[in-house]
């Protein structure tokens, strides 16, 4: 974290750029309050680029829609009734909201808002004290009620009044926790934590859209890891995806078998990475989380409490758990209101991973490789990842052979695209069009006159149907014994 005085001068070339300027001007002429706030503020303390421009007004909807229509190219309303009016000025999407108070009643979906007269209380009813911090414009005066900066500075995630009352206002604010937890490696405070514990059932409440965007976000963090374990320690997960604290039922100490829960979130950690290394190993620019790859390795194993047996002798197995964990998978994001392309992916990575361990069992043929290939379609680079990601193994030399085994199926499988690739090209006159032009029957010739085109094909790449047929003509004339 920067210090604050090069947070401010950060703050000050936003405060100057050509969208906060103009709208600064605006509503001061129009005699109203703007402040930029939440986001932009905290991440200029934190050295990081933020996408969003919020800003915060005493001005009521119809007002900031007078206010901005002569500035913008576009505009519209995105939450017009929570107060919320969005607009694209000087290039940049910005949105601007009433100062408001809002509140979940006892069995609502949607909070009942409020609107407000001035910025302190509006920062009051945040989230987080790190998020209640503005920048009244155009004086560019910081305002910082709740202590957001000396909890930036310590990494600390604390609400502006009670943790009680904010997650009362809102319970989705007990996902963004998590969420801010993952995503700025901020630890919540005891009190935070406690209050998530006790009130996580308000979350029964929200509507399954709102959480699963905050899940989205959470999992497509640099660091998912903390925020799904302070879900799952704070029963959270039980409400929104059970089956992940399920995962730790499979923990056995007597027959000794791996901690699947951990095992789950190392694959993720381990996905993350080897896709970050094999994108920059690729001279890939392409930085975005993969959700799809994500949640399935979250999820890869999450059949394996309902498929758990224990064998004589004292294993255990977990037969067809890839097949049961896809249907599980498809059932909880169906809940959570994913699409059902990303259903189907995730699935699909799941219902597969476990294929390639019958590789390190016996020499595939050629043509299970390439079922392999096809059944992972366009997939095939994530079912790599997950693959690779699935071995958490401390034993070294078992680590080593399945790498290995894996390095041999991928070379397996670009030897074996090079050849159909091959395969596929063909001359540029078929075996009809040559007997026609050389007023030959089928036979023999007609094969040398094939072979002889595809070689200027692979020596010259495509000719034409003109070209070939010249070349053809020249090769007939010359041929030996005519």
């Amino acid at each position: 974290m920067d210090s604050a005085a090069a947070a401010l001068d950060r703050l000050a070339g936003t405060a100057a750029s050509k969208p906060v300027a103009l709208l600064a001007e605006a509503f001061a002429a129009g005699g109203h309050e703007l402040a930029l706030v939440g986001g932009p503020v905290r991440d200029a303390f934190l050295d990081r680029t933020s996408p969003d421009l919020d800003f915060t007004t005493d001005a009521r909807p119809d007002r900031i829609l007078e206010l901005v229509r002569p500035l913008a190219s576009a505009h519209w309303d995105v939450g017009r009734a929570f107060g919320t009016i969005a607009a694209r000025i000087g290039g940049e999407t910005v949105e601007i909201t009433t100062y408001r108070t809002e509140a979940y009643g006892d069995q609502s979906r949607k909070p009942e808002v409020a609107f407000g007269d001035d910025l302190e209380t509006d920062l009051a009813r945040r989230d987080f004290t790190v998020n209640a911090m503005a920048l009244r414009l155009p004086d560019r005066v910081l305002v910082d009620p709740s202590g957001g900066i000396e909890d930036l500075m310590s990494r600390t995630l604390r609400t502006p009044g009670s943790p009680d009352s904010s997650f009362g206002d809102d319970p989705l604010r007990m996902l963004r926790a998590a969420r801010f937890s993952s995503q700025l490696g901020f630890e919540v405070t005891a009190e935070v934590r406690e209050a998530m514990a006790r009130l996580a059932p308000r979350l029964e409440i929200v509507s399954a859209e709102r959480m699963r965007t905050e899940l989205e976000r959470l999992v497509g963090s640099p660091s998912p890891r903390a925020g799904l374990e302070l879900l799952v320690d704070t029963g959270i997960a039980d409400l929104v995806l059970p089956e992940l604290p399920a995962l730790r039922l499979t923990v056995d100490s007597e027959h000794r078998h791996k901690d699947v829960y951990e095992h789950s979130l190392i694959v993720l950690e381990q996905a993350i990475e080897l896709q970050d290394a094999r994108r920059k190993a690729a001279g890939s620019e392409d930085t975005a989380p993969d959700l799809v790859l994500r949640l399935a390795a979250l999820l890869h194993d999450i059949g394996k409490p309902a498929t758990r047996r224990f064998e004589s002798g004292g294993a255990v197995s977990f037969h067809h758990h890839d097949a049961v964990g896809a249907s599980m998978a498809k059932k909880r994001l169906r809940a959570l209101r994913f699409d059902n392309d990303t259903i189907a992916r995730v699935a699909t990575l799941i219902e597969l991973h476990q294929r390639f361990f019958g590789y390190t069992e016996g020499a595939w043929t050629d043509s299970a490789v390439r079922r392999y290939v096809r059944d992972a379609g366009d997939q095939l680079e994530q079912l790599h990842i997950l693959t690779r990601a699935d071995v958490t193994t401390r034993n070294r030399r078992k680590a080593d052979r399945l790498g290995h085994a894996y390095d041999d199926l991928e070379t397996r499988i670009a030897e074996l695209a090079a050849q159909e690739e091959m395969q596929a090209v063909r001359p540029d006159l078929d075996g009809e069009q040559i007997m026609a032009v050389l007023d030959v029957p089928p036979g023999r010739i007609v094969g040398e006159a094939y072979r002889f085109l595809l070689e200027l094909r692979l020596e010259e790449g495509a000719l034409g149907e003109a070209e070939a047929t010249t070349r053809l003509l020249e090769w007939w004339k010359d041929r030996p014994g005519r």
